[in-house]
């Protein structure tokens, strides 16, 4: 179904008009699970671990949502159909849905596995308006994979996002330029990207309850209530003053891995099982591509599903569990202290960059870059240091063991202790595919 908020653009582009596009699978997960099983078509179903990642909309009219664990889920939805995850599967038929999307242009921005950017200013001489390339899309993305597609289009990306969210779902909306504010305005202000339930909440003790109300909020109150990066980003917003722009991967440069926790958590030690977990996974896969890298990233997401990004660029390439947790766990510490608010945490993820091969290292002199990391992180992140060698061969050890008996033969005992929250390939889904395709 298609629908109109407006005119049609007709101007070249220039920031004027409306040719950004956010494509999103709809319920993906539970879209491939159906294409499998139809009689599951009609059904309330969740695809899930420890945790739902993702859920029928049949099951959303019940309350169910990621992620929330499968107990809650079921006593929402006693009828629930909890299906494991078809990972392959999954991979596959998204990297089928976003070849069509660059038969129509090169400027996409892949976020997750089943949803992307477009910028289509430049491809509108060759297959018309920026909604005609959104309608043959979604056509093309039925016929040949089987799967609904819904499609938001505005000037920004932010606004794109949200016209994709208000037609699905397998819906297509057009947000003319000239009548963005007619279309937001009157939305409730939950509809606004990383607006989650705390913050709405927070909003609505404030008689907030919809983007025009936010919109006309004084600067300085949101200041007070939200804090001042979030209370001016959440401002811009509800004007729709939004300038990233589509941009383009330019192929595998990164390790990643991330794990969603299920429900919000305020506990650095958790949070630091979580991180030992992630480094070794992180770690154990630049081993054995013998790679190393010297920019590490860390994402933390909050309970109102806004995320922050930290990272830090080290002098040389590390590859190794611990140099990844210590410099992880510290920029951790560093987001939620400037960012947290209060705030629980639902999600932390790891990737590194800047990676070169690394089939041995050498040992360094001691030289000290105290501005990078604290002073008892530097041992481990030199990675030719004494302490990282031996930390080196530690790995080694633990690579040797997992590769002849498995995985599961070897783990940090806090991982142990925190058992798993949602199976790894989800959260390696999970994660930017620049960031998945690091081969």
């Amino acid at each position: 179904m298609a629908h109109h908020v407006g005119m049609e653009d007709k101007a070249p582009s220039d920031g004027t008009v409306a040719s950004i596009l956010h494509a999103d699978l709809d319920a993906f997960y539970v879209s491939v699970e159906r294409l499998k099983r139809p009689e599951l078509v009609g059904r309330p179903v969740a695809v899930g671990g420890g945790v739902i990642v993702s859920a029928s909309y049949e099951a959303r009219a019940y309350g169910v949502s990621a992620p929330m664990g499968i107990r809650a889920a079921r006593e929402l939805c006693p009828r629930l159909i909890v299906v494991g995850g078809s990972f392959e599967d999954y991979i596959r038929l998204s990297d089928e849905v976003f070849e069509i999307c660059r038969r129509y242009t090169p400027f996409i921005e892949q976020i997750s596995i089943d949803e992307a950017f477009l910028d289509v200013a430049g491809a509108r001489h060759l297959f018309g308006s920026a909604e005609t390339i959104a309608a043959a899309i979604r056509r093309d993305v039925k016929a040949e994979t089987g799967l609904p597609i819904s499609v938001g289009i505005a000037r920004t990306k932010f606004l794109a996002k949200v016209a994709s969210q208000a037609c699905k779902p397998d819906g297509l909306l057009l947000v003319d330029p000239e009548h963005e504010l007619e279309f937001l305005h009157p939305l409730p202000v939950r509809a606004i990207w990383g607006v989650g339930v705390k913050t709405a909440a927070v909003l609505g003790e404030m008689g907030i309850e919809t983007v025009a109300e936010l919109a006309a909020t004084p600067p300085a109150t949101l200041r007070t209530r939200l804090g001042k990066s979030a209370g001016a980003h959440l401002l811009a917003l509800a004007w729709n003053r939004d300038r990233r722009h589509v941009e383009r991967h330019r192929g595998a440069g990164s390790v990643g891995a991330q794990r969603a926790f299920g429900r919000d958590v305020k506990d650095r030690e958790e949070h630091r099982a979580i991180l030992m977990s992630l480094a070794d996974r992180v770690g154990s896969r630049l081993r054995k591509k013998q790679r190393a890298g010297r920019t590490i990233t860390a994402r933390v997401r909050f309970s109102d599903l806004q995320s922050v990004t930290r990272s830090t660029t080290l002098r040389a390439a590390v590859a190794s569990t611990e140099a990844l947790y210590r410099v992880a766990d510290h920029l951790v510490e560093k987001a939620i202290e400037e960012a947290a608010e209060g705030r629980g945490v639902g999600l932390l993820g790891i990737s590194v960059s800047h990676l070169v091969h690394s089939p041995h290292l050498q040992l360094e002199l001691p030289l000290s870059d105290r501005r990078t990391v604290r002073a008892d992180v530097e041992d481990v992140w030199r990675s030719g240091s004494p302490a990282a060698l031996a930390r080196d061969r530690l790995d080694t050890a633990i690579d040797e063991l997992r590769a002849k008996f498995g995985k599961s033969a070897v783990a940090a005992a806090s991982g142990i202790r925190q058992g798993r929250l949602v199976p790894d390939e989800f959260g390696d889904l999970a994660i930017p595919v620049s960031e998945r395709r690091s081969d």
